[in-house]
């Protein structure tokens, strides 16, 4: 990517305000206006700009703000988790979500939600936000935002391809869901609804995760920090991510909370009930002190077994289960601990593990694929504006 240039000749400044306006639209009855999707920025996955999960009016909320098909949400708390949506339907979203639409006198309506994507108006929106918790930014903060744009010709085939590259990603994602799926029906099928009985106790141990002080967050990584983990790191696909960690006094550090290769972070506290017991592997360390938050927990399995048994549907129902009936989305150590399997004994179980393990290097493979192609997207997007 680095040795395509584009001919930026003809091109003229813009200021944000100049090729979008901010849409304020309330809706007081949902219902009788037709709308049936509820966004909240929980919804809104960093760097994609689909959205591939809502709630429904049958979920009692006080959101009013009014979105249609085509207009572009933006997360205006916390703007470092690069929040950005291409509405495919109308709904009501959350106060945090700013509701976006193209001035089609000067900007393509398909090129906007990749404009807003941009390294450049990220960094804007991070340097206008405010608030300590809870950092916002405003429209009329982003307005002056200033960018180059071609005519709109040139706008057509930059946006056809932009989508391109993001329907490419797409399909790589349909692939990985699609091998996430069979891996857990095999994991069903070939190590659940046996006989033996078996908790997660027996299978390792849950180590809390580290509590610290605002004082101790450090600007950077050094021999007097270590790199710590929240629920955000936590991937669905059952890996972690190393983006918008924080750095903490090392002094706090325990030992046996240092993370090890093939540990398991998990989710235990979180606002979104869903993503609590969320789980995911550790296949790689990128520093020598790293651990996870209060709000999670670190399982150090004995077992090879166990990382599969995180990854069926059994686990998910079971943690369901113990989060039913409660207004606090909490899990304790002793409740990861509780959860149990009944597993087969069979004599080829490990061939099983070894046929698991295959399908996860094609997992690993093609997420490798995926990465790039969204770091490809990326660059191609901050070459442009």
């Amino acid at each position: 990517m680095n040795d395509i240039t584009i001919d930026k000749t003809g091109w003229k400044k813009w200021r944000f305000d100049e090729v979008c306006r901010q849409v304020n639209t309330s809706s007081k009855d949902p219902v009788a206006d037709g709308l049936e999707h509820v966004i909240g920025l929980e919804h809104i996955e960093p760097g994609n700009l689909h959205i591939t999960k809502w709630d429904t009016l049958e979920k009692e909320t006080t959101f009013t703000r009014k979105f249609v098909k085509g207009q572009v949400l933006f997360g205006r708390r916390r703007a470092y988790q690069r929040k950005v949506a291409y509405a495919e339907f109308d709904g009501i979203c959350s106060g945090d979500i700013l509701v976006f639409e193209a001035i089609e006198a000067n900007l393509l309506p398909e090129l906007l939600p990749f404009l807003i994507q941009s390294d450049g108006f990220f960094e804007k929106a991070l340097a206008t936000s405010a608030g300590s918790l809870s950092p916002r930014t405003k429209f009329k903060e982003l307005a002056d935002y200033e960018f180059l744009l071609p005519p709109k010709s040139e706008q057509k085939r930059l946006a056809e391809l932009l989508w391109a590259a993001d329907e490419m990603i797409e399909k790589e994602k349909k692939e990985l869901e699609k091998i996430e799926e069979f891996k857990k029906y095999f994991i069903s099928s070939n190590l659940l609804n046996g006989n033996k009985c078996i908790s997660l106790k027996d299978l390792g141990t849950v180590i809390r995760g580290v509590s610290y002080k605002p004082e101790q967050v450090r600007d950077k990584y050094d021999s007097d920090a270590f790199v710590l983990l929240r629920s955000n790191n936590i991937d669905s696909n059952f890996r972690v991510n190393y983006n918008e960690v924080y750095y903490i006094d090392s002094v706090i550090l325990k030992e046996d909370q240092n993370l090890c290769l093939n540990d398991i972070v998990i989710c235990m506290s979180n606002g979104s009930k869903d993503l609590v017991g969320k789980a995911a592997e550790i296949t790689s360390l990128n520093k020598d002190r790293i651990s996870v938050g209060s709000f999670c927990a670190i399982y150090r399995p004995n077992n090879a077994i166990a990382k599969y048994l995180f990854q069926s549907s059994e686990y998910r129902n079971q943690i369901a289960i113990l989060l039913s009936g409660s207004n606090i989305n909490n899990l304790k150590p002793a409740d990861i601990e509780s959860v149990k399997f009944r597993i087969q004994e069979r004599e080829n179980l490990k061939e099983i593990i070894l046929y698991l393990e295959h399908i996860d290097k094609t997992t690993e493979r093609i997420t490798l694929q995926l990465r790039a192609s969204q770091q490809l997207k990326q660059e191609l997007i901050n070459k442009i504006f």
